[in-house]
């Protein structure tokens, strides 16, 4: 294969994907050649065609680029997909997105951010941090940062910040100066079998620092005496044995007021402006990478005050004083908890009405009772089918298994049409959609039919 600087055309299988369309993003912006192909056209999609690239949405030989000098594509493409086998066939190099990130990161000061949960958020926070600052950087986000509408920017700063996704292994193709671990809960046992597996490979992530690198990881992971690095900080939000820590926290507004105490060191009068408590976790470990690289600590706090958050990450819908809507990516039984204990402290007079769609039937199947326990929190539930992904059906397993589970007196499964109808008949004062599916496509008909009501 040709080196990247010298690739004049790129072809995308499953562009649409969020790391996908920030590589696509990235080849774009540096004048080469991009098109690709997606499953179903979303808001996504859409965009990535208003900025000039081609996209189609048959698996169809015929409408790929076979000029394209570099083939990537996602894990998420079955075997039997003709476009994917052609370019086999072929003897096209075909390549991963972590391939092409490991390339394109390979020359540059690397910030890395990766976890079961709390990284995409994190990295925004990193990557918002730097930018807003005037300090710089690359980004490649696994969501749309709320501030630019966007999951890639460049800069002429050589320093570049990027999720590292554990999913298949994609990680372990990045080789960080800073690496964040924000979590290491089981997740993705469809792959790694075992969560000890998943933690095995969580460990070969952090020994793949460069040399002098630093790794910031929550306190009280699991095995994290197994962290063989030279520099390891590690963060909490109430911990006092951590490295860094907050403090006299307040809430005001729906917003968050704390400080941060970073080995000893404290920085005050921090404001937060989205929900969740393990977001001002989450910006605990964004602060302690960002004042590594240099960033003031008077820049950190105004960056942090205007960070506004990432697109299905406790993203606020509706907030006013009669209604709130909430909508997230969680997929995990501990998203999820973070998710719904962090909105019922922000508005605890509010009755909680929680619609979940479950993604994918193994982690159905791995979790179900996790779920189960979890969504009891709120005061209704509402299931959506499981959105199955690149998954076939397993018998016996769908959201009515976590309902049987559920012990809740206000719990349903209801399809999307029958959702609508309901918020009709309910009126929600107070609720949370939830799920990495395509749950999505209903946030903005529900938010019309609640504005409405």
């Amino acid at each position: 294969m040709k080196a990247l600087k010298d690739i004049s055309s790129v072809y995308f299988l499953g562009i649409g994907g969020i790391g996908m369309s920030a590589l696509a993003r990235y080849f774009n912006n540096n004048g080469v050649k991009v098109s690709g192909y997606d499953k179903t056209p979303t808001v996504l999609t859409d965009q990535l065609q208003a900025e000039g690239i081609a996209i189609h949405f048959e698996d169809d030989i015929k409408l790929i680029d076979k000029n394209a000098g570099l083939i990537v594509y996602t894990p998420a493409i079955p075997a039997d997909h003709a476009e994917y086998n052609y370019f086999k066939d072929n003897n096209y190099t075909v390549f991963k997105r972590s391939d092409v990130l490991g390339m394109i990161t390979k020359a540059t000061y690397n910030i890395c951010v990766a976890g079961t949960h709390g990284k995409t958020t994190t990295s925004a926070m990193i990557a918002h941090i730097l930018r807003d600052s005037g300090f710089g950087c690359n980004a490649f986000l696994g969501g749309i940062a709320t501030n630019y509408g966007t999951n890639f920017w460049s800069s002429d700063k050589n320093i570049s910040v990027a999720e590292a996704d554990e999913y298949d292994r994609s990680f372990l193709k990045l080789f960080p100066d800073i690496a964040v671990i924000t979590a290491m809960d089981a997740d993705h046992l469809d792959i790694y079998g075992t969560a000890e597996k998943l933690e095995d490979a969580f460990i070969e992530f952090s020994g793949q620092l460069k040399p002098n690198g630093l790794l910031i990881s929550k306190q009280g992971l699991h095995r994290s005496n197994e962290f063989k690095v030279p520099d390891h900080i590690t963060y909490s939000l109430h911990d006092m044995n951590a490295g860094a820590y907050a403090t006299d926290i307040k809430i005001k507004s729906g917003s968050y007021l704390f400080d941060i105490v970073i080995k000893g060191d404290r920085l005050q009068n921090i404001e937060l402006n989205m929900g969740g408590m393990h977001n001002i976790e989450n910006s605990i470990a964004a602060i302690v990478a960002s004042r590594k690289v240099g960033v003031t600590d008077e820049k950190i706090r105004n960056a942090i005050a205007s960070f506004r958050g990432v697109k299905r990450r406790f993203e606020y819908v509706i907030k006013n004083e009669e209604q709130v809507m909430i909508d997230d990516y969680a997929h995990h039984p501990e998203e999820l908890r973070a998710l719904i204990t962090g909105a019922r402290e922000l508005f605890p007079g509010k009755k909680c009405t929680v619609v979940f769609q479950p993604h994918l039937y193994s982690r159905t199947k791995d979790f179900a009772d996790g779920f189960a326990e979890v969504l009891a929190i709120a005061d209704e539930v509402i299931l959506l089918p499981i959105y199955p992904a690149r998954e076939k059906p397993m018998e016996g397993v769908n959201s009515e298994m976590i309902l049987s589970r559920m012990r809740h007196n206000n719990a349903k499964v209801l399809d999307k049409t029958e959702l609508i109808n309901e918020l009709k008949v309910t009126k929600p004062e107070f609720l949370i959609t939830a799920g990495a599916g395509d749950i999505d496509k209903l946030v903005e008909p529900i938010k019309e039919l609640l504005l409405r009501l």
